[in-house]
């Protein structure tokens, strides 16, 4: 396998740290809420798992909060209901111990110290990536992960090779780029799925669950994310013709996401078998007037999840600049009203 990049959102607790620019994510969370409890509580099959007192659940790229916590509460209670209905009492509930999950250099501190009090379950952070094995063997019952399976485990080196037809010469992006570009995006992200549900597989118990949030999530091009990103291209374009960035430096960046169609997901599932199909559906927000207050607010959220990328290729000191433009880039498009936000629910289940 090649060498899997590590992509941190920012941490801490400052004005651009991702604890304070995700309520966009949160939303996401509460938007697929009930539909989670829902697959839990009925399809959940702990007449399979094997003896034990211990209930396991992990976060995959939970980041530093606070919306992991929001997560896993919500897949604990259904689990508690689905005991109950099972005619279990309260008193022999399993113990739950939740894993949090993302990269080493995930700010893990931030995470800690913003754990809700009085928790119901036992913690442990596990630093690493989700496109390697991280668990032994049937150790866990459930896998829930909220908008991170979108970002690809590293750019494909074609994209950056002057000679391949892919290479994406004066983009940052896939939406509108040619047609080998995205292909390569696509492969990268199949060969991506593949290792993550391989390894899920030998992980997750028999009927125990995965359930994944995805951002995007149509084969169409006309989605917020994807307008937010080509808005972000721009704004790297017009700084390399201002000269404040260099065109090799514009030509040797791509943004290291890919939002998957409901067909991707169902294939990539299909071409490893261990898993059944319990729900894949496309969830889409509705149209939102354009409202310039909110521009601040989007270009925020992205810059909280992409500065230390950003800032590692074309340097830190650019950074204000970059992001004012890019801010001004969204008031001036009405991107409300150019995209609608979609997001994949896909719920698998051990077979």
């Amino acid at each position: 396998m090649e060498a899997i990049e590590e992509y941190p959102m920012n941490g801490g607790h400052g004005i651009y740290s991702y604890a304070k620019n995700s309520y966009r994510q949160g939303q996401a969370i509460n938007a697929v809420k009930e539909l989670i409890k829902e697959e839990i509580t009925e399809k959940l099959d702990i007449n399979k798992f094997p003896s034990s007192d211990t209930f396991r659940i992990v976060d995959m790229g939970c980041s530093a909060g606070p919306n992991t916590f929001f997560a896993v509460q919500n897949v604990l209670e259904a689990v508690e209901k689905k005991y109950q209905r099972e005619g279990l009492d309260h008193c022999r509930l399993p113990e739950f111990q939740v894993f949090f999950n993302d990269h080493s250099s995930n700010d893990f501190n931030t995470l800690f110290t913003s754990l809700p009090p009085n928790t119901n379950y036992y913690v442990a952070g596990v630093p690493g990536s989700f496109h390697v094995r991280l668990f032994p063997e049937a150790s866990l019952h459930i896998v829930i992960s909220s908008y991170a399976i979108q970002w690809i485990s590293h750019i494909p080196k074609e994209l950056v090779d002057r000679s391949s037809p892919a290479w994406n010469k004066g983009r940052t992006y896939y939406a509108h780029a040619g047609a080998e570009t995205i292909k390569a995006y696509a492969d990268q992200f199949a060969k991506d799925m593949d290792n993550f549900f391989h390894f899920r597989a030998q992980e997750v118990v028999p009927g125990g669950m995965v359930l994944l949030t995805i951002p995007g999530g149509r084969l169409d091009y006309q989605i917020l994310s994807n307008t937010l990103y080509d808005l972000l291209e721009s704004t790297i374009v017009d700084l390399a013709k201002k000269g404040i960035i260099s065109e090799e430096k514009l030509d040797s960046f791509n943004v290291p996401q890919y939002f998957p169609s409901p067909q991707e997901m169902e294939a990539a599932v299909k071409r490893n078998g261990c898993f059944s199909i319990e729900r894949i559906e496309c969830l889409h927000d509705e149209k939102k007037q354009a409202n310039p207050k909110e521009a601040r607010v989007f270009s925020s959220h992205m810059r909280a999840g992409l500065e230390f990328l950003l800032s590692e290729h074309f340097g830190h000191e650019i950074m204000d600049e970059l992001f004012d433009l890019f801010t001004k880039k969204i008031e001036e498009c009405e991107v409300f009203d150019m995209g609608v936000a979609f997001k994949l629910l896909v719920v698998l289940k051990r077979k």
